[in-house]
């Protein structure tokens, strides 16, 4: 066990506390088998049989992708919830590693719709469920005030990237030489090493990530469980009437997210537990929020419109060998590995002098937006004529919007956080993600080869002029934050 003073002191890890490393691991090896299952997904859906896939319409299947990873980041609720009430950030850690594993187990040896259900469902809890304890935990690692918190979000969000960056390598490799299901099985391995990794080094994060900040009465438990089942019934009832259908399913889950960032903000502000401070810090996040979703409503197509444009418009010949569409993927995450460590290296040595947090929300949605502009030179051309090189560029504009805003969202969440609500305002950080996600679904339905230029003209459009609307309001955004950059 490791006391949280000893974690704020030690720094055996690159200057941070060694508990980042088992983070930055576990993380890695989450990211491998969720990138690399995620990298052959979209084509499994809308491939033909004779290929290998299920052959449903490309609306369907990226509707499909876009709501499945809304629910991942929508899932963090439920991770959140029992992280504060019942298990603490680290147990709960844990067992989503295990349901994770048990997801992708699903999806390489149950046949068709039945693993997809079976595995999706199983991964996207348990993601939701990993991906904002781990973010919690971390933040237990430093002091409010410690400037190393910002540069070891980014570290801890390279471990993020080293798995996106491999997993659909390996898994697309195996998808095309082998076939859907292979790819799958090595997303299953991937997580069971990093489910073993962890287990073996606990002990080196600190007692606080382990603690229950808001434990729930015993006497309210079989109440909790009452509206859970009342909730699998209206799901099971919605799916059965036709009313959520597989095409629909992005805008139902966009529906879902509005409404529950709307009650989850109503209910910590209205809180009789957090302090004035803590409530205007609350509110400083509203802005952001917006901007958060603006942003990965676009960076999120990555596996929608992005996928779906490798795959029929992009030119993937290298020396006469085609390269799988799920390798596109890899791109971005080596972007990240080569930049992470300068814009962190970049953030310590600015100091107190950085850019404040709303400005850095502010750049990354514009420059997220210019990333779709871009598109706007290639918009129109025949078949697999985009240069390979020309979308690898595209991929760096992604890949710097990503890093002035993703990983300081992170750190944001867990600096505004009042104290009772500590991982659930990580989880509203996720809602932001998982928002922008399920809409990364939903826009894709409107994408089409016939129309490139007006799609990617309005989207990235709108997206450059929320950053702009950002900035202009910054200095009312720092003043509600209260002293937190």
């Amino acid at each position: 066990m490791t006391t949280s003073t000893e974690a704020k002191r030690d720094t055996r890890f690159f200057g941070h506390p060694i508990g980042l490393a088992n983070l930055f691991g576990v993380e890695m090896w989450e990211r491998f088998s969720y990138y690399g299952m995620l990298g052959i997904l979209p084509i499994y859906l809308y491939y033909s049989v004779a290929e290998g896939g299920l052959a449903m319409p490309e609306a369907t299947a990226t509707s499909i992708v876009g709501a499945y990873g809304g629910l991942v980041y929508l899932s963090t609720i439920v991770g959140a919830w029992v992280a504060d009430r019942l298990l603490g950030s680290e147990r709960t850690l844990f067992y989503s590693a295990v349901l994770i594993m048990i997801g992708h187990i699903s999806l390489a040896f149950l046949p068709g719709f039945l693993g997809i259900g079976v595995g999706l469902v199983c991964v996207a809890i348990g993601s939701g469920g990993l991906k904002g304890n781990a973010t919690a935990v971390v933040g237990t690692l430093y002091g409010e005030k410690d400037e190393r918190r910002d540069a070891g979000f980014t570290i801890f969000y390279m471990g993020v990237n080293l798995g996106g960056f491999v997993g659909p390598l390996l898994t697309g490799l195996a998808q095309s030489e082998v076939g859907f299901h292979l790819g799958f099985g090595l997303a299953a391995i991937g997580m069971a090493i990093g489910l073993t990794q962890y287990t073996i080094f606990r002990r080196n994060l600190p007692d606080t990530a382990r603690e229950v900040p808001n434990p729930l009465p015993a006497q309210r438990r079989p109440a909790i469980g009452g509206v859970l089942l009342v909730l699998v019934a209206v799901i099971v009832a919605a799916v059965l009437s036709g009313i959520v259908t597989a095409a629909n399913l992005s805008d139902v889950v966009v529906w879902i997210v509005g409404i529950a960032s709307v009650v989850y903000f109503t209910v910590i502000l209205s809180s009789s537990k957090i302090t004035a401070i803590e409530r205007r810090r609350v509110l400083s996040f509203i802005p952001m929020f917006i901007a958060s979703a603006a942003f990965f409503a676009l960076y999120q197509q990555q596996f929608t419109v992005v996928a779906v444009y490798s795959d029929q418009r992009l030119d993937r010949d290298l020396f006469g060998w085609e390269m799988p569409v799920s390798w596109v993927q890899s791109i971005n995450p080596v972007f990240i590995l080569l930049l992470a460590p300068v814009l962190a290296a970049i953030w310590i040595k600015l100091g107190s002098r950085q850019p404040s947090t709303p400005i850095k929300f502010a750049l990354g949605t514009s420059v997220m937006g210019v990333a779709f502009l871009l598109f706007l030179f290639f918009a129109g051309g025949a078949g697999n004529s985009t240069p390979l090189l020309a979308l690898v560029g595209i991929l760096l504009v992604f890949t710097v919007a990503e890093l002035m805003l993703s990983p300081v969202g992170l750190s944001l969440s867990t600096k505004l956080a009042p104290d009772a609500f500590r991982t659930q305002m990580v989880a509203l950080n996720f809602l932001s993600v998982s928002l922008g996600t399920a809409l990364s679904g939903s826009l894709a339905e409107y994408y089409g080869t016939d129309h490139e230029a007006s799609y990617f003209g309005i989207v990235g459009g709108v997206a450059v002029v929320i950053g702009v609307v950002l900035a202009l309001i910054s200095p009312f955004v720092r003043k509600l934050m209260s002293g937190v950059r």
